[in-house]
């Protein structure tokens, strides 16, 4: 997979593309179908596929106070993509000029960067005051050098056990996941997701104070203006031991009883005690065991943080 960081002569000249275009943030199932639709339409027209992206994604442009929370970073979003296999990533840089553009303004820049076929889903939108939505793209893309398909929602099952066959379904998207994972249900979420819910980074020096309490910490920043999740958690860590996951627990949030204010992703692997600084991991959560706590003292947190270590390798125990 290429990344690519604008479309212009150079990449026009690359060949032709079909794109599936929007935020991705998630990767989720109803992303996935466009990606598996681009990919089609490219071996049948002898193109190549491409995922059509954004950064930052337009809705923490357009409210940088009050940030969406990102359920991938653009590390995550690379990584998922390489599995998905479309032959290009572009990420196109979402400013005050792109912003500014008219719908048509628009399509000229992705024909002109060699795009040919673009596929979207019912809801996108683009341009100037998001002008550029799919019913307008259906009316003039064909006329602006563009052939144009629009995926219907894809649905996935509402109950988060999905224990009946009449459940209601609701439509995937990369709301309905931040909502389930600020729940904490993360059932609910692998299933609109199409995998469990996990983040990825490199491990970075912390002040080593988990391992003078006994519990060493790998620490991740998160690279993101806001988590969709916080609180304690079991984990499976990737990226240690080739071909195998270990268990571990850990704590997402700002440490407000030792000072913290940044949020960080700490994660105490059970029975490891190798050196992880500087790995790249891929921290999965399976079970959210409590909120985060500000304790009385250092001793009180201790105690608890035993309990959390028990109940995570309970939890993962009946994974």
């Amino acid at each position: 997979m290429r990344l690519l960081r604008k479309l212009d002569a150079r990449s026009a000249a690359a060949g032709g593309f079909v794109a599936a275009i929007g935020g991705f943030d998630g990767i989720h199932l109803g992303h996935r179908a466009l990606i598996t639709r681009a990919r089609e339409l490219a071996a049948a027209a002898g193109l190549s596929s491409m995922v059509l992206s954004f950064e930052p994604l337009p809705k923490e442009f357009l409210s940088p106070e009050d940030p969406p929370a990102r359920l991938t970073n653009f590390r995550e979003r690379w990584r998922l993509l390489q599995q998905d296999g479309p032959d290009v990533f572009c990420v196109l840089r979402f400013d005050d000029a792109l912003r500014a553009m008219s719908a048509a303004q628009f399509t000229t820049m992705l024909v002109s960067g060699g795009i040919r076929q673009l596929v979207m889903g019912h809801d996108f939108r683009a341009g100037y005051r998001g002008e550029a939505t799919a019913a307008w793209f259906r009316q003039h893309g064909t006329g602006l050098g563009l052939t144009i398909e629009v995926l219907d929602p894809v649905t996935g099952q509402g109950p988060a056990d999905g224990s009946t066959a009449s459940a209601p379904r609701i439509r995937i998207g990369s709301g309905a996941i931040r909502s389930a994972l600020a729940a904490g249900d993360l059932t609910l979420a692998a299933g609109l997701l199409g995998r469990p819910y996990a983040m990825r980074g490199r491990v970075i020096a912390g002040d080593r104070l988990g391992r003078t309490l006994g519990f060493p910490t790998a620490n991740l920043r998160l690279a993101r203006r806001r988590t969709p999740l916080a609180g304690i958690f079991a984990v499976r860590v990737r990226g240690i031991e080739a071909g195998r996951s270990l268990g571990g627990v850990a704590s997402l949030g700002t440490r407000p009883t030792v000072g913290g204010r940044e949020y960080l992703l700490e994660t105490h692997v059970f029975d490891y005690s190798g050196d992880l600084y500087g790995r790249e991991l891929e921290v999965e959560f399976v079970a959210r065991l409590r909120d985060e706590l500000r304790f009385a003292d250092v001793d009180t947190m201790v105690a608890q943080m035993h309990r959390d270590a028990a109940a995570a390798r309970a939890a993962l125990a009946g994974d």
